[in-house]
Order: C-alpha cells, then sequence, then structure tokens
C-alpha cells in the first residue's frame, strides 16, 4: 500500500507563492528541475519532438522548459499549473521573450485539465508530478488529452530502493510532497491506462550529482545571499534539505525516473 501524507495542492501554493519558489529557482536554475536545459533537451530529442507539434506541460511553473522548447524546437505548447505565482511570472518571462504566440498558460488542475480529448501530440512534465495527490488520475487524463499515437514523456523524482517510512517522512516533509512513486510503479499506472511504455529510465546516479551540486550551491556558492534574503531560518531548511536528500539519492533510495509512453 503506498504512503501517503497529508499534503495537498494548497501546501504547494503556498511554497511556490512564497519564497520557497525564489529559493528553488536560485538553486536549480528557472527550470526548477535537476539536469536543467540539457535534461530538457535529452527528454525532447528521445520522445522524438518536431516542428509544430502540439504539447500540453503539466505543472508547467515558470515556464522556463516550455520557452526553451518553442524556441529551440519551434513546437506550440500550452501550459498548466495550480499556482498563480508561477503563472504570473511565467507569462512575464514569455512575453519578454517575444513567445507569446507559442505558449499559452492555464491555472488548472493536473487532475482535471481543462483540454478536450486528443488535443496533443506530446503530454510533458518534468520533476513536478511527485506534488501530485493521485498521480494514477493524472495519468489517465494525460491519456484522454492525447491524440491517438500521441506520447507522454517526463521526468519525476520517483523511490528507486529500499526506504523505511522513518527514512521517507523528512524527504516527504521538506518538499510537501504527498507520496512519490517508485519506478516500476509509474510503469504500472501507465500500462493500466492503456499506454505502451517505450522507454524507463533510472537516472538516480545523475540525480545525486546534481545535489552534490545543490549542496555546494547551498553551503558555499548562495549561502551569503540566502541569509540576507531569506533569513537564518530559511537558510537552515535548504541546508537540511540538499543534505539529506543527497544523502537518500547516494544510497539510491531516491532519485529521478524518464518515462515515454504511447498512447
Amino acid at each position: 500500500m503506498t504512503y501517503i501524507k497529508d499534503y495537498t495542492i494548497k501546501d504547494v501554493q503556498d511554497v511556490y507563492d512564497g519564497p520557497g519558489g525564489l529559493l528553488w529557482e536560485a538553486v536549480m536554475g528557472e527550470q526548477i528541475h535537476s539536469g536543467g536545459p540539457e535534461a530538457t533537451d535529452a527528454l525532447a530529442q528521445m520522445v522524438g519532438l518536431k516542428k509544430d507539434m502540439l504539447i500540453c506541460d503539466i505543472c508547467s511553473a515558470l515556464g522556463a522548459p516550455a520557452r526553451h522548447l518553442a524556441s529551440k524546437y519551434g513546437v506550440m505548447v500550452k501550459g498548466v499549473d495550480a499556482t498563480k505565482t508561477m503563472l504570473v511570472k511565467a507569462a512575464e518571462r514569455t512575453k519578454a521573450a517575444k513567445l507569446e504566440h507559442m505558449i499559452e498558460y492555464y491555472e488548472g488542475n493536473a487532475m482535471d485539465l481543462p483540454f478536450k480529448k486528443e488535443t496533443f501530440d506530446v503530454v510533458w512534465g518534468q520533476e513536478a508530478w511527485c506534488y501530485v495527490t493521485d498521480k494514477n488520475r493524472l495519468i489517465q487524463e494525460a491519456y484522454r488529452v492525447l491524440k491517438p499515437g500521441g506520447k507522454i514523456a517526463f521526468t519525476d523524482w520517483i523511490i528507486t530502493g529500499k526506504i523505511s517510512q522513518s527514512e521517507l517522512d523528512p524527504l516527504l516533509d521538506t518538499m510537501a510532497f504527498p507520496y512519490m512513486e517508485s519506478f516500476e510503479g509509474y510503469q504500472e499506472l501507465l500500462k493500466k491506462s492503456g499506454f505502451k511504455v517505450l522507454k524507463a529510465l533510472d537516472q538516480t546516479e545523475e540525480y545525486a550529482r546534481c545535489f552534490d551540486e545543490y549542496y555546494k550551491k547551498v553551503h558555499v556558492d548562495l549561502k551569503p545571499t540566502i541569509l540576507q534574503n531569506f533569513g537564518q531560518d530559511l537558510f537552515d531548511f535548504a541546508s537540511n534539505l540538499v543534505t539529506i536528500w543527497q544523502k537518500a539519492a547516494h544510497a539510491h533510495q531516491v532519485g529521478r525516473g524518464l518515462f515515454i509512453a504511447q498512447r
């Protein structure tokens, strides 16, 4: 049975409407996922993005991956996010990049997408679905809005090895995750919804190296800035967060999974 904590979309909104969103952008970069633009390119190339494809980016945050995909691959993107601060900033940055003719943002819930069935060529996500309280429903929605033959392509923070509830609890609490899916679990959800799994990669080693970088950023490169702009309490929180996630990643208890499947 999946262990689920009582975190809701409101908790996620509080994080990203507040200083947490600013801190994560400072540590991880504008794309707010491990691996940055290189990871976005790797996923785009694996799924075979082509000019004029229509992409649904679920949990689009600041819109950096959407802008990257639109400008580099010539795709059209509709981003969905539930956090108003992220949506406002995404729209502002997209306008500044002169990409508003290629990208639209919608305030919405990943479990009830505001689109008609069979609309998109690709459903996209990068390391944000760990916040979703019902990933089975999310995958079902992705299937619904995809055209026949369309593909789902996403990465997410996942459980990759043995981890006890007492070890998992503090990890979930630092991120306000209700739960994390496992590497095998995501594949089962995809198959259950009718997808054909084309690729499933455990990318925990690369993920752990990213946390080595985040540890250094928090404790060395960004420490004066974090203390000055956010204060000691948030620095202590960030320090603990990157420390315990770095340790769990190197122990191969948690990591990053990459999944591509076809409707």
